[in-house]
């Protein structure tokens, strides 16, 4: 599973963040509105934290700009606690309510509540997939297939293989992808990018050694092909 932190309070974003990764889900942060809504159209996020108040674009107006293209669950996160400013938010789209300073186990317990509905909510609803030539992935159950058989990938690799082929065409270079699938705080080696694409093409690709999906635009980037 993974969260999105936003909130221009860094120790709290720092507190929030280890708590989470020590209950086992990968985090990625930022600190205000605007990049929030470009870091939830870019990456796959199973809930995003987002707090009220926050520089350039405030939370409630990122939440109503990741509504207009995503169905992730968000709690928004705040200082004020009247009833309006509750109801405010959940009119721009927002699922859950948690007013600071809060408890961090009543925060993880309403973020597994939150999951565990949404879980069930999409093993209601059909689940989608995405399926070019001998490659498909359900992105409900998060299964991979190749001509039809299970393989098994990586929560990082299906997550890559995932916003690939959301993005036919398109060529994102090392950096913008470890930013979108690793978070802008990750420390590692682009290189890693390369490591991960190359396991895309040993499990998923007829050929690894001459791929057709998962491609290289030399000197940019790897996109993937519908050619």
């Amino acid at each position: 599973m993974r969260i999105l932190v936003v909130d221009d309070e860094k120790l709290l974003v720092k507190g929030i963040k280890f708590n989470l990764e020590n209950e086992g889900y990968d985090v990625d942060v930022c600190y205000d509105g605007e990049t929030a809504v470009e870091m939830a159209k870019n990456g796959v996020y199973d809930l995003i934290l987002l707090d009220l108040m926050m520089p350039r674009v405030d939370g409630l107006d990122a939440c109503m700009r990741i509504r207009e293209f995503s169905t992730v669950p968000i709690i928004m996160l705040t200082a004020k606690s009247e009833d309006t400013d509750k109801l405010l938010g959940f009119e721009y789209g927002a699922d859950d309510y948690i007013t600071k300073p809060f408890n961090i186990l009543e925060l993880k317990a309403r973020v597994r509540a939150l999951l565990r509905r949404s879980s069930i909510q999409g093993q209601e609803d059909k689940g989608e997939c995405l399926t070019y030539s001998q490659i498909s992935l359900d992105t409900s159950r998060r299964v991979a297939k190749r001509d039809g058989v299970p393989v098994e990938l990586t929560a990082k690799e299906f997550n890559l293989a995932e916003f690939l082929m959301r993005n036919p065409g398109k060529v994102y270079s090392r950096e913008r992808l470890l930013d979108i699938i690793w978070g802008i705080d990750y420390q590692g080696d682009a290189r890693t990018v390369d490591v991960h694409i190359r396991r895309l093409r040993e499990k998923l690709e007829i050929d690894p050694a001459d791929p057709k999906c998962f491609n290289t635009k030399w000197g940019v980037g790897y996109y993937f092909s519908e050619d």
